[in-house]
Formats: C-alpha cells, sequence, structure tokens
C-alpha cells in the first residue's frame, strides 16, 4: 500500500496529533532528505524530495498551530489572503488567512518503494514476493516458524508490519492489535511542470504537486473493510473540489484513480514493538495516515529494539500494552455500493 498515499513529510494538522507522534515524525524529517539522496545515488531511482511547504486553510486551527510550534520548536507563519495569493498564484483567491510551513517537503512514494526494493537487493536482501504469511507458529514460549503459501520457514525473528492486515494476521494467534483499514480514494491530474507549486491543505482534502506536472488531489475516508474499489461519486467528488480551489484543474485530464488502505489505530499512534508472550515476535503497524513520514524513524526505532541497541526514542508510547485513547475517530463514512 506504500505507494498509494500522497508522500508528504508531514502529518496533516501535525498539532492534532499526541507528542509520540511528532517526535518520530521530527526523527524523520531531519534525514528524509540525505535518506532520498543517498537512495538516488545508490539506486539510480530518484524519490523525489522536494521542499515546495505546506499550505493549510483552516483559520480555525491557527490557536492550536502556534501553541504546538511553539512547544515543537516548528517553523510556522500565519499569512494573509494576499500573502496566499503570492505564495501559491493558481488557489482561487481565499478570503480568509492561512497557515505556511516552509519547511514541510514531499516525496514521490512510488519511487521511494521502488528505489528501497532495489538498495535491499543490491544488499543481498532475499524478497520472496507473492508469498502469504499463513500461520506464525511459536514454540516454548518463542517464534520458531512460520506456515506461508510457499511453504514452511524457520526463524528466531519475526517482524510482522503488514500494514492494514497486521491486526488480521495476529488475530490468527488469538493477539488483539486495534489495526483497522481505513480506505482512501485519491486522483491524479496531469498539468505543465509548475501550473500548481505548493502542497495544500484544506478541510481534509490536499493538493501535491509533483516535479513533473502530475497533481494529486485526495482523499477520503471511508470504512470499507478490505475493499479497495473506487466510486465514481468519490471520482467526481475529488474532481470538483479540485477544480473549485484550483481553476487551472477545470482543463487537466485525470489520468488515474486508485484507492488503498490506510492501518487504523488507536489516536493513530503506531505499534512498534516486541510482542509480549512471544519471543522474538516484533510488530510494526498502525501509522494510519502518516505512514511515509513516520517510517525513517519507525525502522530505526524498531531496528534498536531487535537488536538491542539504544533506542532513538523512548519506546514506551508505542508498546502493545501501552495506554491509548478510544479507537481514533477517523470521521469516516461507510460505502453500500462500490462501483
Amino acid at each position: 500500500s506504500s505507494w498509494a498515499g500522497g508522500g508528504i513529510v508531514s502529518p496533516l494538522y501535525p498539532w492534532r496529533y499526541a507528542d509520540s507522534i511528532t517526535a518520530l515524525a521530527r526523527w524523520s524529517q531531519a534525514r528524509y532528505q540525505a535518506l532520498s539522496e543517498t537512495l538516488a545515488a545508490d539506486t539510480g531511482i530518484d524519490p523525489e524530495w522536494t521542499r515546495n511547504g505546506l499550505l493549510t486553510l483552516a483559520p480555525a486551527e491557527e490557536p492550536a498551530a502556534v501553541a504546538w510550534a511553539g512547544d515543537s520548536g516548528t517553523r510556522l507563519q500565519l499569512v494573509s489572503p494576499e500573502e496566499i495569493a503570492r505564495l501559491e498564484p493558481a488557489l482561487r483567491s481565499p478570503s480568509a488567512p492561512g497557515i505556511w510551513m516552509p519547511r514541510i517537503a514531499q516525496v514521490r512514494n512510488p519511487r521511494l518503494v521502488k528505489a528501497l526494493r532495489q538498495d535491499l537487493l543490491q544488499r543481498g536482501v532475499e524478497i520472496r514476493e507473492g508469498v502469504e504469511l499463513l500461520e506464525i507458529i511459536p514454540r516454548n514460549g518463542r517464534i520458531d516458524r512460520v506456515v506461508t503459501s510457499a511453504g514452511e520457514m524457520t526463524t528466531g525473528c519475526l517482524l510482522l508490519c503488514a500494514g492494514a492486515w497486521s491486526g488480521r494476521l495476529l488475530a490468527r494467534q488469538g493477539i488483539g492489535l486495534a489495526v483497522t483499514p481505513v480506505q482512501g480514494q485519491m486522483i491524479l491530474f496531469r498539468t505543465p511542470p509548475g501550473a500548481i507549486t505548493r502542497i495544500t491543505l484544506g478541510q481534509d482534502r490536499y493538493v501535491i504537486p509533483r516535479r513533473d506536472g502530475r497533481v494529486l488531489f485526495g482523499s477520503t475516508l471511508e470504512q470499507t473493510g478490505f475493499d479497495k474499489r473506487t466510486t465514481a461519486q468519490a471520482r467526481e467528488e475529488l474532481r470538483q473540489i479540485a477544480v473549485s480551489r484550483f481553476p487551472v484543474l477545470e482543463t487537466a485530464p485525470i489520468e488515474h484513480h486508485w484507492a488503498g488502505l490506510r492501518p487504523g489505530s488507536p489516536n493513530g499512534i503506531p505499534f512498534i514493538t516486541p510482542v509480549p508472550g512471544i519471543e522474538g515476535l516484533y510488530i510494526n503497524a498502525g501509522h494510519y495516515r502518516n505512514g511515509v513520514v513516520l517510517a525513517p524513524a519507525s525502522a530505526r526505532l524498531m531496528a534498536d529494539l531487535i537488536l538491542g541497541r539504544e533506542p532513538i526514542l523512548p519506546p514506551a508510547p508505542y508498546r502493545l500494552e501501552a495506554e491509548r485513547d478510544q479507537l481514533f475517530s477517523v470521521g469516516t463514512k461507510k460505502r453500500a455500493h462500490p462501483t
């Protein structure tokens, strides 16, 4: 599912999230440019890390945003409608001020995934694609082997990072994991390069301009289980909102329309932890809408725990047994008739 998101290297409305999410995001943000440049040099596949800033059109969010920026040391500016027009000329003239975070970047996540895959292959890592995990078999309180669609494999260490499917896999072991699928649909426009220049967010919808002129617009929040089918209704709804904000998109063709499944979790806080009761079994899942931005920090913290190193961040908030608020309210709608 990693290719399906937008690739913004920041949580949306970051001031809404717990400190544990902010800590992961800040660690990743400080290292993403170097990671992307190293991958591009080593693999020939450029993830296109691009710092073009995040403009948020949500005046009611300003007090919370300013307080959060002061606490976290994040650079944030309140900008007038006139300043917004200068920052993003393609945006229909706003009537209210906005929140400008100039240091926010994006990556082209499909290329990031391809670069990571190539890097692993060059390092001699074996990747077995299309192999389904069927059963986890412990012995004497520790992981012993797994049953897959390609046969059994013995292992002393298993990291389960199956996104929205992670809860379903652990349930087979009688272990509860509050990770559930939340569908999101997006559309992709084709415009001349530079037609839109800023990542812009408003009313939970965002536009992300790529270097080559492609423009992503999303996304929906829907409870559809593991159904990833798109709908004509969502496509038209997204298109209408996009065009109403960016008139330049009125004549732009829609190249693609897709859906992905986010791993929803309580309060959006991921599980990055050993699984109690089964030594050698680990889980890294439940990043909800922030998988791309939290990924480097989550991977490093998980590696620290597996290897017994000093962790980059206190691991307690991400444990399976850590207290979390009630199941994260994602504001989703259920869909009855996919087309």
